[in-house]
């Protein structure tokens, strides 16, 4: 499985013949310390955070490949989801580990004490959602996650744009749901603009490795929002096993994480004024400002939860358009980044792009832009 968000394509196995680079496979539970590797729970702060909030109440729709929630991990964690294509249960049937992972990222709860992946924020609730592979079955998913309670969404993959897709994200907008994608994983191999990340209702993350430096892997443009670690995370896998990828899908597992965290601990602010949040207390990097590599800034976790009240942001979004093209840009860091891998769980490649393992200058910039 790669986390992170894949090169727009038709489908899973287009967007896999176009990033697939293998780097590993899944191990099992008991021969991999995964805890131990989250090594993003320092800078994040991620463990006083928690003292504050851990997501409680909050149900986070993770719009994937499903999600085995047998996993020694996410015990007691995943709701039943859909199926939008059967119209039925999910179940535990993840088709290949990608959502799985980013169940873990987010609401993993561990095992065994101190074992195990331990998610951002381990008392969300996850619910499974799928496929993620064709703009009209994704904005049915959108449209039933929104109906059934779900207030983030995570959208971790890259897809065409589509009619029926763009109303699906304006109406999950209007109904106060927080959506988080991905940019996407191919900021050096032609930085294609990639949906539904490019929608400005979309909160956009793009990935930085352990230097806090942008990976070459991450795109970039106007329609980056956020950056969050995205190098080398470790994540659960199907029949209890375990994977460490690197991409965009990881880091927009852990904002979405984060936003569980901020609508749990302040349940009265509404999905405009959680991205207003997460993007005002972003450490700016890069440009001084809003930049196309960083957006707003890095991820803050322990100040996008205790900062002061920002002031309220728009309550009704705009219409979602088409993003403008990206613009070619000199690489941030020409020699910082790693390329994109994709995760391999269970012995089958997982496209992070297609479906892993989550300032106010977004609000106003993405908007007034388009």
């Amino acid at each position: 499985m790669t986390l992170a968000g894949g090169r727009t394509a038709q489908g899973l196995l287009a967007g896999l013949a176009a990033l697939a680079v293998v780097s590993g496979s899944a191990v099992p539970a008991s021969a991999d310390p995964a805890r131990d590797r989250q090594w993003f729970f320092a800078p994040l702060k991620v463990e006083q955070a928690q003292k504050i909030s851990k997501g409680d109440g909050v149900v986070v729709a993770v719009l994937d490949s499903g999600v085995d929630g047998t996993h020694q991990d996410l015990g007691g964690a995943v709701l039943p989801g859909r199926q939008v294509v059967q119209n039925k249960p999910v179940g535990d049937l993840d088709t290949n580990g990608h959502g799985t992972g980013m169940a873990g990222i987010i609401a993993g709860r561990g095992h065994g004490g101190d074992d195990g992946v331990l998610g951002i924020a381990p008392r969300a609730k996850i619910m499974p959602i799928a496929p993620a592979n064709d703009t009209f079955f994704v904005g049915q998913g959108i449209r039933w996650a929104a109906d059934h309670g779900a207030k983030v969404i995570v959208l971790a993959f890259g897809i065409p744009d589509g009619e029926s897709l763009r109303a699906a994200v304006s109406e999950a907008a209007a109904a106060d749901v927080v959506l988080v994608g991905t940019s996407g994983n191919s900021g050096d191999k032609g930085n294609e603009v990639e949906f539904p990340g490019a929608y400005p209702q979309v909160l956009t993350v793009g990935a930085v490795d352990r230097a806090n430096k942008v990976a070459k892997f991450s795109n970039h443009g106007p329609q980056v929002d956020l950056v969050a670690p995205g190098v080398d995370i470790p994540a659960p896998a199907p029949d209890d096993k375990y994977v460490t990828g690197t991409g965009t899908s990881g880091a927009a597992a852990i904002v979405a994480g984060a936003a569980a965290l901020i609508r749990a601990k302040y349940p009265d602010l509404s999905a405009a004024d959680v991205v207003q949040r997460l993007t005002a207390t972003a450490i700016d990097r890069g440009d001084k400002g809003r930049d196309d590599y960083y957006g707003a800034g890095q991820l803050d976790l322990l100040a996008a939860l205790t900062a002061p009240q920002p002031g309220a942001a728009a309550s009704t979004p705009p219409a979602v358009e088409a993003p403008v093209a990206v613009p070619e840009a000199a690489p941030a860091d020409e020699d910082s980044g790693i390329p994109p891998l994709v995760f391999v769980a269970a012995g089958v490649v997982l496209l992070l792009g297609a479906v892993g393992v989550g300032i106010a200058v977004f609000a106003r910039s993405r908007r007034t832009a388009g």
